[in-house]
């Protein structure tokens, strides 16, 4: 059974009844955790499966982190969960879903890259948050603006986010998702884009892509 609540998310495994031993000499050892947020590394959820991964190391594996992986049964859904847990974790919270923004200030059709096979949507700008919505299972994505390091472009036709999400090929580092965009990215678009992220860091900005250019020259 998995819990969530104020204090954080916990564990304990239930055996069904149909499965118990009759008369058995000890009772059977049932696994059982829980964790504060504080202690939590990282919280991956998706409408079907909720992955924690926790700052104690795995035995025999190189100091590889724990991880907790909860599936759910069809026509089951952690939706709640997110919507309890996007206000308690910072970006050590990673949302594999699209949550509809009401005030979208611009979205473009895309295709997302992968190592193997990648997935096409829309991608939305909205004034405090970055959504991803696509069909494919588990590759959409919400992100709160404090949830990216960078955002970059190296043309009109291409998007780059840099997120604090755990890449799995570079163990350890931030998560890249590039984006092939369908439409061209009008330049004051990403500039502006540019200017909200980097808002909550303060930073001071130069007026325009020209003149940061100018000055590393």
């Amino acid at each position: 059974m998995l819990t969530i609540n104020d204090q954080g998310v916990g564990y304990q495994q239930v055996i069904p009844e149909g499965k118990r031993k009759k008369n058995a000499k000890k009772p059977p050892k049932l696994e059982s955790v829980q964790f504060d947020y504080q202690d939590i590394q990282e919280l991956w959820v998706s409408p079907d499966k909720l992955v924690l991964v926790a700052y104690k190391d795995r035995k025999w594996l190189l100091g590889i982190d724990k991880e907790f992986e909860f599936l759910l049964p069809k026509g089951k859904s952690f939706e709640d969960a997110y919507a309890m847990l996007k206000d308690k974790l910072d970006r050590r919270f990673v949302a594999a879903m699209a949550d509809p923004q009401p005030n979208v200030v611009w979205e473009l059709p895309v295709k997302l890259l992968g190592t193997i096979k990648g997935s096409e949507g829309i991608l939305q700008v909205g004034p405090d948050r970055i959504v991803y919505k696509t069909d494919r299972s588990r590759q959409s994505r919400t992100w709160r603006y404090q949830d990216i390091e960078n955002v970059s472009t190296s043309d009109r036709y291409q998007l780059t986010l840099t997120t604090y999400e755990r890449a799995k090929t570079h163990y350890g580092s931030m998560k890249g998702f590039n984006f092939q965009l369908k439409r061209p990215l009008d330049e004051k678009r990403f500039e502006a884009l540019w200017r909200r992220l980097n808002q909550d860091k303060g930073l001071q900005f130069l007026t325009s892509i020209e003149e940061r250019n100018q000055t590393a020259k």
